[in-house]
């Protein structure tokens, strides 16, 4: 039987890099995509194959989608892991910039899905992975457009994990917590330019402070965790619907199911 194939969305680090190496390690034939082929060479040299795409460009999408089944004849595992955090007060964040979150999220993550599903649909079998947050479960300060997008997709996924069982695919989500990448530091530039004069000012730069603190430290996870997570998810017969893994992400979203959204907005407000 010939490799299974997997394309996986924001391959160029962190978590989709560290997928990307995990699958081709396990026997898997893969391919990675970002938008800059130039920060995955490290990636072509341990065999897997990079891709140029840029998830709010619908033909760079339909172009690579084409080009794999056109080498490879099929998709077997998508991996939906291209995103960012777009921090600041839901007043100050301009409404561009709210599209873009959207469309990087949410509506580039639903177009790979319906670019790859019906060749998945035709061969009986697939597996999507959309790679969420526990920030699709519970919530943060100044973060209300990133979180709408992971709740966004949590709802997404459920829907369609009903509509593709029939045909033999499976649709997981998996729900980070904290991870050692560059994307805390985004979030915070993010949070620092768009909030950092008006009515939200101190508490905007303490909560920026606070994130950099954080993600300089040592306490959150490695994205290998992640890594592995996904792979598991995709190998078993069975997987789960969810995947809730990483720091703290447990831990949050219980206390927020048992304590109440109240209690955990005095959790958030306390370490933040």
């Amino acid at each position: 039987m010939s490799q299974k194939v997997v394309l996986i969305t924001g391959a160029s680090s962190g978590i989709g890099k560290e997928a990307a190496i995990e699958l081709k390690n396990r026997g898997f034939t893969v391919y990675a995509a970002a938008r800059r082929i130039d920060k995955m060479q490290d990636l072509a040299t341990k065999g897997i194959r990079p891709i140029s795409m840029d998830v709010t460009n619908d033909e760079s999408m339909i172009q690579a989608v084409n080009e794999i089944l056109k080498k490879e004849g099929r998709i077997d595992v998508l991996i939906n892991n291209a995103g960012y955090g777009s921090y600041g007060a839901i007043e100050d964040v301009p409404q561009e910039e709210a599209r873009r979150q959207m469309e990087v999220n949410v509506f580039g993550l639903a177009r790979m899905i319906q670019l790859v599903v019906p060749s998945m649909r035709k061969n009986q079998f697939g597996k999507i992975v959309n790679v969420t947050s526990m920030g699709g479960k519970v919530w943060t300060r100044f973060g209300g457009w990133y979180h709408a997008t992971k709740f966004a997709v949590e709802g997404l996924s459920d829907c369609l994990r009903l509509e593709l069982e029939p045909f033999g695919i499976d649709v997981i989500v998996v729900e980070p917590g904290g991870i050692k990448t560059e994307w805390g530091f985004i979030a915070a530039e993010n949070l620092k330019q768009v909030s950092a004069k008006g009515p939200y000012a101190e508490v905007a730069s303490k909560v920026a402070d606070n994130m950099i603190k954080n993600y300089t430290g040592n306490q959150l996870s490695k994205p290998a965790l992640i890594a592995r997570t996904i792979a598991k998810a995709v190998t078993v017969k069975r997987p789960k619907t969810r995947y809730l893994v990483g720091y703290m992400a447990k831990p949050m979203v219980f206390m927020k199911n048992i304590f109440g959204d109240r209690t955990h907005d005095r959790i958030i407000k306390m370490f933040s």
